[in-house]
């Protein structure tokens, strides 16, 4: 079987470890405190799938990956030491560049990265804006109506605009689908702002991410690295963490399934994973396990990388056949329980005490385990992990320009586009009712010289003129005649719509039980 190479040792330490392509789709883990080596190994393991002809996707969280653009050098600093553990875990390294393709939330160290609000869905978005479950359940009838009027939803002012009309049409509202409450359209009107002006609203809008794009290869066969810039995103960690799961689920959702292939179709690194997990309900932590026991017969490896595997709950730590865990430091009783407990997950060696490897081996060493053949988890093996073959640390300017303007997504993404939506339906039809009320006003107000040509009529002719008996109309404000022609236009609508939502991303169709 082919696989990935990721270290050995000399006296003490492993033979050669390998993550076998066949099982990479199978998940993984890498873990170890802070300054212990774990993006050098999402580095070498991104290198060697791109090398393998698999597409990755990957957060670059401090900014060190994009170096992955350009090659090492053996005039390098790290040039010496790199060799001298090349030959202990006898490899052959070969310095060389990687075919990166950079993305950005912000546009601006990559390509712009969207989506819109329907594809996100309310549920995603009511984690994203920390709602509570009535302020949810508002947000599920403003999508609700969106689908049945044809109100496509791209970004967040489409949002905004649409849940000003609820809050109008609140009564009409609540008869069908229950209370609506100003107060809570309000709170939702407040998130809104406030992701804002934490700057996510460049999430959403058009040209929204087309997932093909993620899968390239360059002209050798060789796997893009699709690289997200997130150190600037990391001051919003729910953007970050929601916009990952979304792409996460919008993967299983889109993908065919393809059994176990003899190498996956994408590896996605998923780093700093306990902003996935933290503070989230047990109902979403279900539906990530779901997804992640489901995607891999679409092909999909998901390795998530964290200082503890304690930040990835149990039932979802249980799934991920392939570990990488650098050191951990035992500095307190409740560090101490977590060691133990991360040394219990693997497959013992009575070689050497997994606790105490854990506990000592030193940067740039891990103990790893793999799935071996039939899937079955390998056993634990102190090993020294290969040196990387692109440049370690980030890329300069420069480069990072000339890789962008030689990406074959160039200028796909890059022009936001702002077509005809939610926003500005609601206008139009604003616009028409109040059209339709100051119709209404002159109508009222050519009554009065009506009744006086009535009376200059029977003078004039001294006969009986015959006259209505029916009592004029009541006068209404513009306001509400405005109010009124919104009802009745959704009245009439609601009448002959089918009421058939539209179901968005996997997670969407997982929580409809809920």
């Amino acid at each position: 079987m082919s696989g990935v190479f990721v270290g050995g040792g000399g006296e003490g330490y492993a033979s050669p470890q390998e993550l076998l392509l066949r099982y990479a789709n199978r998940h993984g883990l890498i873990a170890g405190a802070t300054g212990t080596g774990k993006t050098v190994t999402l580095q070498i393991l991104a290198e060697s799938f791109s090398a393998a002809g698999v597409p990755v996707f990957l957060s670059d969280v401090k900014g060190d990956l994009s170096g992955m653009a350009a090659s090492g050098s053996a005039e390098g600093a790290l040039h010496a030491p790199f060799m001298e553990r090349a030959a202990t875990i006898g490899l052959d390294l070969q310095y060389d560049a990687f075919p990166v393709t950079f993305w950005d939330l912000f546009g601006e160290h990559g390509h712009p990265v969207r989506t819109t609000v329907e594809e996100m869905g309310p549920l995603l978005l009511s984690r994203l804006l920390e709602l509570s479950e009535v302020q949810e359940g508002i947000l599920n009838i403003a999508f609700r109506v969106a689908d049945e009027q044809g109100l496509p939803l791209l970004d967040l002012s489409d949002l905004q605009a649409l849940l000003v009309w609820v809050g109008e049409n609140r009564t009409a509202l609540s008869l069908r689908y229950g209370n609506v409450s100003t107060a809570s359209v309000g709170a939702i009107q407040r998130r809104l702002l406030m992701l804002e002006n934490e700057g996510g609203d460049r999430l959403f809008g058009e040209p929204a991410l087309a997932l093909e794009d993620l899968f390239l290869t360059d002209e050798a066969g060789r796997g893009r690295v699709n690289i997200l810039a997130s150190d600037k995103l990391m001051a919003a960690p729910r953007v970050y963490a929601t916009f990952l799961l979304w792409l996460l689920s919008e993967l299983f959702e889109t993908l065919p399934e393809v059994g176990d292939p003899e190498k996956p179709k994408l590896v996605f690194f998923f780093d700093e994973a306990h902003l996935l997990f933290e503070d989230a309900p047990k109902a979403l932590v279900d539906k990530v396990e779901q997804v992640a026991r489901l995607i891999r017969s679409k092909g999909v490896g998901v390795y998530f990388v964290t200082q503890n595997p304690a930040d990835v709950p149990d039932d979802i730590l249980g799934q991920l056949g392939n570990r990488v865990q650098h050191a951990l430091r035992a500095f307190t009783a409740k560090d101490r329980r977590a060691l133990k407990l991360a040394a219990e997950t693997y497959r013992d060696n009575p070689r050497f005490s997994i606790e105490d490897a854990i506990r000592e081996v030193g940067t740039g060493e891990a103990v790893t385990s793999f799935l071996v053949r039939k899937g079955a988890p390998g056993m634990a093996e102190r090993t020294l992990i290969r040196p990387p073959s692109s440049q370690l640390g980030p890329l300069d300017d420069t480069l990072r320009a000339e890789v962008m303007a030689n990406s074959p997504v160039v200028g796909k993404y890059d022009t936001l586009l702002d077509r005809e939506s939610a926003r500005e339906m609601l206008a139009e039809r604003a616009a028409k009712a109040a059209a339709a009320a100051e119709q209404i006003e002159e109508d009222e107000e050519d009554a009065p010289m009506a009744e006086r040509e009535y009376r200059s009529a029977r003078r004039y002719s001294g006969a009986r003129v015959g006259r209505s008996t029916a009592k004029p109309a009541r006068r209404s404000s513009r306001s509400d005649s405005v109010g009124e022609a919104f009802a009745k236009s959704f009245a009439r609508q609601l009448g002959t719509q089918s009421g058939k939502a539209v179901v968005r991303g996997i997670l969407g169709g997982l929580f409809k039980g809920r």
